[in-house]
């Protein structure tokens, strides 16, 4: 009998290792943690977070989660977002890995980091700034961008432009203005699904002429 039990131990454990190799989600892995000194530090010292800004550095989280490269490989990335915004963000990250969505550029160093290590292509959060405007040049609306609340995503950034009048904001996005040929590292149907059952839209569903395509948020703007 405890011969017997042992092997059915030993074909369980087999089972449930090639239940987890087969898995779209193996090898996913995440945090949610404060803020550490040293990214506060980071934070204040580029002008990302100052006095008067609508969040307070201990409602905002590091989250970590793994993504697609598009070198195809698995990295570790991680963003600063509002505390209230990690776990369901965590759960849009999964599927976006789940589904071999690629991303570039999801590390602190580039959005944060020193001018000469930032990278334009980012995947970020966290910023306290006013709203961008327009590409037709029109001025922002007043108030607060949601990035500074840690309340909206933005991806791939020359892969999805903010477009408006026929144009973006950067010369590198001209040939991701044109949405009906989908090149890697666009936005997808599935993206915007992702971020949708958390109750966020998309800068992309905006009327009109003017896209945001880079942008997620609860309201979308």
């Amino acid at each position: 009998m405890a011969a017997h039990a042992t092997i059915r131990q030993v074909v369980l454990r087999v089972l449930a290792l090639s239940l987890l190799v087969a898995s779209p989600a193996a090898g996913f892995q995440s945090s949610i943690r404060p803020l550490s000194p040293a990214v506060k530090k980071e934070l204040k010292r580029g002008g990302f977070w100052y006095w008067g800004c609508p969040v307070s550095l201990s409602d905002l989280r590091v989250l970590t989660v793994s993504y697609r490269g598009f070198d195809k490989r698995v990295h570790t990335g991680q963003l600063v977002v509002n505390r209230s915004a990690a776990r369901p963000l965590r759960k849009v990250f999964r599927s976006l890995y789940i589904g071999h969505f690629p991303i570039h550029h999801m590390t602190l160093r580039s959005v944060y980091g020193p001018k000469h290590a930032r990278r334009a292509d980012i995947t970020g959060s966290f910023e306290c700034k006013p709203p961008v405007p327009s590409p037709c040049g029109a001025s922002a609306a007043g108030g607060w961008s949601m990035h500074a609340f840690g309340l909206a995503v933005d991806i791939n950034t020359i892969e999805n432009p903010y477009v408006g009048c026929g144009q973006s904001h950067d010369p590198a996005s001209a040939r991701y203005r044109n949405r009906s040929r989908h090149r890697r590292g666009m936005v997808t149907p599935r993206a915007v699904s992702a971020f949708r059952s958390i109750g966020w839209s998309w800068g992309g569903s905006w009327p009109g002429s003017t896209k945001d395509y880079t942008h997620f948020s609860p309201s979308g703007y």
